[in-house]
């Protein structure tokens, strides 16, 4: 029994793990591949805490250090807690204002940065206790965000912070992917451990990564998977490589420069692709450069509805056949990446609506899908109709996300704009938060993961997302009826806001920065009256006593 209890708890740690690497997803798009010409970056399913809170910039004496801490993401600690100190860097004198969260976003000169775990070979696991590495990637994150300006700056720190203090892994035991990016410009950063048994003493690299920058009429994605392929050393203006970039390969035998065959980063240092990170990368490039390549058909067939579940049918394609980045075919826009953040695969073969285990009878003689089918069904609902999961890109096991807009025509504080969703981005509107905003509504850094809060945006915007679960065909609608003219006012006011906010900015920085405070913290706080509301009409309109 002893074993077997064992087997069952390692079981669950795996099973966590693998939720969380296969949880973000990440769009990246340089500034003339964007309908407004900004660079956007974006991501999903963030980190644990969805807390938002605005740190201040900070001075401090010269000498003094910058304590590491391990515990950022946990929800359960007070909102200035960030964990344990694991270790110290030298502190700098001056800290720039950003917001913190899971995984902190932006600072106040519009440094952008989003975050995606991806996957490494079993031989480069790291853990606290098989290791001295002591830098995380949330960590390193907050870091750049208070000391940099420029993605450029800011990525070279982050490898530098990675080589010197060693990366430890904390979502799971997976690798790392970072956009970094400014107004001008994006890198795409990856990092892996070196595995156990690092020292600093050792004078060795304490993590391989690489770093390319992403072409202005580019857009990439990033599913949890390494996007990096062939790195040319000599162009230092597209890459940065760590010394040991090549050579832990070579050590390793997963790459032999006498074979004559390239270099390929991604191959190099991955294990063998898996599903939730291909489909992500067609579901990208099909939506975005659908006439590139000729890529796989997985669109759904009236006519053959096991079409998905037929694995004699399906093409496993090589991660080759996807590029690190493309020019899209059509300008892509805040509202464009927010629509994929939402995808459900509607209309393709991962689309969990679409089993025929949801088709009922409707009394005519004919079968028609269950008001009760749901691309988000739980464990439970899985077993009960024999479904194997795929996990599309909203989440309602998520936490938050956001689309990063950032525009250099523009004052850094009123340029920069980050739109946040809360909890499940197919139920949460997302709302603005300016780079130059003083705070942020006390609604969106109340949440307690053990305590329900009816203060709580995160909590309001959860309660209809598991309500949405008596009958999801409805619900769904019944929630986008509301939320969809909210965020689309949203939009539409944008300009109107910000021609405000620059005409108060040229009489003083601090007016304008007051008033898109309290702009942004109106929406707050009317997304949970709003989610409050629905709860309440939801409840109501669905009882079991009506049936």
């Amino acid at each position: 029994m002893k074993i077997m209890h064992r087997l069952f708890i390692a079981f669950v740690i795996l099973a966590l793990r693998f939720t969380d690497v296969v949880a973000c997803t990440v769009i990246v798009a340089g500034k003339k591949a964007t309908a407004d010409g900004s660079v956007l970056i974006s991501h999903t399913d963030a980190g644990a805490d969805s807390r938002i809170f605005r740190v201040p910039a900070k001075t401090f004496k010269p000498g003094e250090l910058a304590p590491v801490y391990w515990g950022i993401q946990e929800a359960e600690r007070a909102l200035n807690d960030d964990g344990k100190i694991i270790g110290y860097i030298p502190q700098v004198e001056k800290t720039f204002a950003y917001f913190q969260s899971a995984y902190s976003h932006m600072n106040e000169y519009q440094l952008g940065i989003a975050e995606s775990t991806t996957s490494q070979r079993d031989e480069l696991i790291v853990t606290m206790e098989t290791g001295k590495q002591i830098m995380t990637i949330e960590q390193a994150m907050i870091f750049a965000l208070q000391r940099y300006k420029k993605a450029r700056e800011a990525t070279q720190f982050i490898g530098e912070l990675m080589t010197r203090y060693g990366f430890l892994p904390s979502t799971g035991d997976g690798s790392e992917t970072l956009v970094i990016a400014d107004t001008e410009e994006a890198w795409v950063f990856e990092v892996f451990s070196v595995g156990p048994g690092w020292t600093p003493e050792s004078k060795k690299p304490g993590a391989i990564w690489a770093a390319q920058r992403m072409g202005d009429d580019q857009a990439a994605m990033i599913p949890n998977w390494s996007i990096i392929k062939e790195i040319n050393i000599a162009d230092k203006k597209n890459f940065m490589v760590s010394a040991n970039y090549m050579q832990e390969a070579i050590d390793r035998g997963w790459y032999n420069p006498a074979s004559g065959k390239p270099f390929i980063w991604q191959e190099a240092y991955t294990p063998l692709p898996e599903e939730y990170a291909t489909s992500r990368f067609w579901l990208f490039y099909q939506t975005f450069t659908p006439n590139l390549k000729k890529w796989p058909d997985r669109f759904l067939d009236p006519a053959n509805p096991f079409k998905g579940m037929q694995p004699y049918y399906q093409v496993v394609e090589p991660l080759s056949l996807y590029p690190f980045s493309a020019t899209p075919e059509k300008k892509i826009s805040v509202q464009d990446v927010i629509a994929f953040q939402r995808s459900t695969f509607e209309g393709t073969i991962y689309d969990m609506t679409s089993y025929p285990e949801w088709l009922v009878p409707d009394g005519k003689g004919n079968y028609v899908k269950s008001p009760l089918a749901t691309p988000f069904p739980g464990s439970d609902m899985r077993k009960l109709i024999k479904q194997t999961y795929r996990r599309p890109v909203a989440r309602h096991r998520g936490h938050y996300g956001m689309v990063m807009q950032l525009r250099g025509w523009l004052p850094n504080e009123i340029g920069g704009v980050y739109w946040v969703y809360l909890d499940n981005p197919y139920f949460s509107p997302y709302v603005p938060i300016y780079a130059g905003n003083l705070s942020v509504a006390e609604t969106y850094n109340l949440y307690d993961p053990n305590k329900y809060d009816e203060k709580s945006a995160r909590w309001a915007i959860d309660f209809v997302d598991n309500l949405a679960n008596l009958k999801f065909q409805e619900i769904s609608k019944d929630v986008q009826a509301v939320r969809n003219p909210f965020e689309n006012e949203i939009f539409a006011k944008q300009n109107q806001v910000e021609t405000e906010a620059q005409t108060l900015y040229k009489k003083s920085p601090l007016q304008a920065q007051e008033y898109l405070t309290s702009y942004s913290n109106g929406l707050m706080n009317k997304v949970t009256e709003m989610y409050t509301g629905l709860r309440n009409s939801i409840i109501t309109k669905y009882t079991n006593n009506r049936e």
